[in-house]
């Protein structure tokens, strides 16, 4: 159908349609009905469209497990430098009220200290003991010389704690110099 001025023009027949006779379906809209056939059947997405969206997932899926699998480890370094802290922040305070260090990990338990945790790295509790070694100029005392001031046996004790996971950390430092 053609709009003039008046009314429209019957292409099929060739008349003109006085627009108060149309039917209300005609007179809403100058396209022909079958256009909007055609339109209503090309609904949907082509192949190329379909292939970029699948390509834009994948390439951020890609990105995301990487970003992922870095998170959890520098989660785990985090938590290994935490229990680190913790740990000879024990030490330092078993020292504090003993003036001795600890002769092994567990005597730090449970006044200064939960638990010994396992390290986040290898899942073990199981840490490498930096041990003091007595100093061979200290004059020696005879009554005080094998016992501290609260009875316990003097000897070497636990200065530092490091673990023993194999391996570096993201900014290439070994875990056993955390």
């Amino acid at each position: 159908m053609v709009t003039m001025e008046r009314g429209t023009m019957n292409t099929e027949h060739g008349t003109m349609n006085d627009p108060e006779t149309m039917n209300p379906a005609e007179r809403r809209s100058p396209v022909p009905c079958s256009v909007f056939r055609v339109l209503r059947s090309n609904k949907g997405f082509s192949l190329i469209e379909l292939i970029v969206v699948v390509t834009i997932i994948g390439i951020l899926a890609s990105v995301a497990i990487v970003n992922v699998k870095h998170a959890v480890r520098k989660a785990r370094e985090a938590a290994l430098k935490d229990n680190l802290y913790e740990m000879r922040k024990a030490i330092d305070n078993f020292y504090a009220d003993k003036q001795r260090y600890p002769t092994d990990l567990n005597e730090l338990v449970p006044n200064y200290i939960r638990r010994i945790p396992a390290d986040p790295i290898s899942q073990q509790a199981d840490w490498e003991q930096v041990v003091d070694a007595p100093d061979p100029d200290a004059p020696l005392d005879d009554q005080n010389a094998d016992v501290d001031p609260s009875g316990q046996p003097l000897g070497p004790g636990v200065v530092d704690v490091k673990s023993k996971s194999p391996g570096k950390t993201l900014d290439n430092v070994p875990y056993s110099e955390l």
